[in-house]
């Protein structure tokens, strides 16, 4: 390591669905934060890790800021607003497709009093009409003046290597705070939890992805070279709980087989998945139950 290497920690900030996880998995090359198209599927600060031979740079993926209605809402958006503290860089994204909203602006009012580097990131350019890019541009230019702005395509790659360097460029001189290898400081249980989620994004409509929680009871047991793994999904009413369970168990047995085969990827080993559904009536207003599945307010404090 020389002395030029460079370090820092990063925070990922914008609306609901405008492809934060997204950019960051790409950055990563594999998926530690997860992803559907239904908003808020980010819940926590997700905290990913890049690492190269001249800088390492610790993103925290944040949940979209959006109008709390819950005790869950308020958590994911205070949690937001928390990975403004402290970080030595900011990122924020907005779709290319959006028009400024008072979100925007609430969140370009707290951009204005950080005292570090603000770069905006336009993503979903290839989704637009490349005449409509500029006068994006000058709308949020005129409201903070940023200081580097970065159209992208997250999914396609278009600048994410360019947009790369520019922030290891403004990190600070610093030492390697994690393993070159290691892409995240989330424990796997909380891993396998999201990722069990993501499933039941994908499978499930409406109001039930929303109404979710997953608990991981236990996974350190071996059993015939398996490890076994048993979850509980939390859903506040008895017609959802119907719903997750499915016609004979149908549905809770995709959400089994799908999210199987991803974490005996991930892991790199055989998997026995069981999993349970259980209803916890209004547990997003709990706050005993929030703390348990980890969307403690105090935490953010």
């Amino acid at each position: 390591m020389t002395n030029s290497f460079r370090s820092g920690f990063v925070a990922i900030i914008g609306a609901p669905n405008v492809g934060k996880s997204t950019f960051m998995n790409r950055i990563l090359g594999q998926e530690i934060s997860i992803i559907s198209p239904k908003a808020q599927t980010t819940r926590n600060k997700i905290q990913g890790i890049y690492t190269d031979s001249q800088q390492q740079i610790i993103f925290l993926d944040t949940p979209g800021v959006h109008q709390p209605k819950n005790s869950l809402d308020q958590y994911m958006d205070q949690a937001a607003y928390s990975a403004l503290k402290e970080v030595d860089l900011v990122l924020m994204m907005v779709s290319a497709q959006a028009a400024l909203d008072d979100t925007a602006h609430k969140l370009l009012d707290k951009l204005s009093a950080l005292n570090v580097p603000v770069f905006l990131v336009i993503n979903k350019i290839d989704l637009i009409n490349p005449d409509k890019l500029l006068p994006l541009i000058d709308q949020y230019n005129n409201l903070l003046k940023f200081t580097e702005i970065f159209p992208i395509s997250a999914t396609q790659g278009n600048n994410v290597p360019e947009l790369l360097a520019a922030i290891g460029q403004n990190l600070p001189e610093g030492p390697q705070y994690y393993p070159e290898d290691q892409l995240s400081d989330h424990p796997e249980y909380f891993v396998v939890a999201e990722i069990i989620r993501e499933k039941i994004l994908e499978l499930t409509r409406q109001e039930v992805p929303h109404s979710v929680a997953v608990l991981v009871d236990q996974m350190n047991q071996r059993l015939n070279n398996k490890l076994q793994i048993e979850v509980t999904i939390y859903t506040e009413r008895d017609s959802q709980k119907k719903i997750l369970i499915g016609t004979k168990g149908s549905m809770l047995k995709q959400i089994g087989i799908r999210s199987r085969k991803k974490l005996e990827d991930l892991l790199g080993e055989k998997i026995n998945l069981k999993l349970w559904v259980k209803v916890q009536k209004n547990w997003r207003e709990d706050p005993l139950f929030l703390a348990r599945a980890g969307y403690a307010l105090k935490d953010l404090k």
